[in-house]
């Protein structure tokens, strides 16, 4: 993976901080109704044709190690992925829910980088079975403008707490 340069990050003003947090705040909304919705097409969309998408543990991470249960770099591995989970996956029925909190904006710099992270939680309810919490952790972001003027994720890892996970992952976080 090609890691954007963030070393020129630079603090942001109060207003635009918030302003910033605020817009973040309704794309991770947006973006937990496609996962909840399990509308894969949806999701990979809010990602920028280059970007990059991991899910991995906090050891790993907090190490620099780049192993990850899910690893996806550009638009071509994001729809393979969506295509495998739509045609080719098979898993029981289940709903997720997602939930994104405490969004903090940490900079921006001249390339239109910014910055952020957030807390997550994904609760999974099997047709059969009681709720259960399916994963926590945080996202860590760096976010770009689309041609629309829109956020696009540059890169998202979702970094997780648990020591143990269901190893029927078979949906993005």
């Amino acid at each position: 993976m090609t890691v954007p340069d963030i070393s020129d990050l630079a603090p942001l003003l109060a207003g635009e901080r918030r302003r910033l947090r605020l817009e973040i705040e309704d794309f991770n909304t947006e973006y937990a109704a496609a996962l909840d919705a399990q509308d894969m097409k949806r999701w990979a969309t809010f990602f920028t044709g280059d970007a990059f998408y991991r899910i991995t543990a906090r050891e790993n991470f907090d190490e620099g190690l780049p192993v990850g249960l899910v690893w996806l770099e550009g638009e071509a591995m994001f729809l393979d992925r969506v295509a495998a989970i739509e045609n080719t996956m098979v898993f029981a029925p289940r709903y997720l829910r997602h939930y994104i909190t405490n969004v903090n904006v940490f900079g921006a710099n001249a390339a239109g980088l910014i910055s952020a992270e957030a807390n997550y939680l994904v609760v999974e309810t099997l047709m059969e079975d009681e709720t259960k919490i399916f994963q926590a952790g945080c996202y860590k972001d760096l976010f770009v403008r689309g041609e629309d003027g829109d956020l696009k994720l540059k890169s998202r890892d979702c970094i997780y707490d648990s020591l143990l996970i269901p190893n029927d992952m078979a949906f993005p976080v």
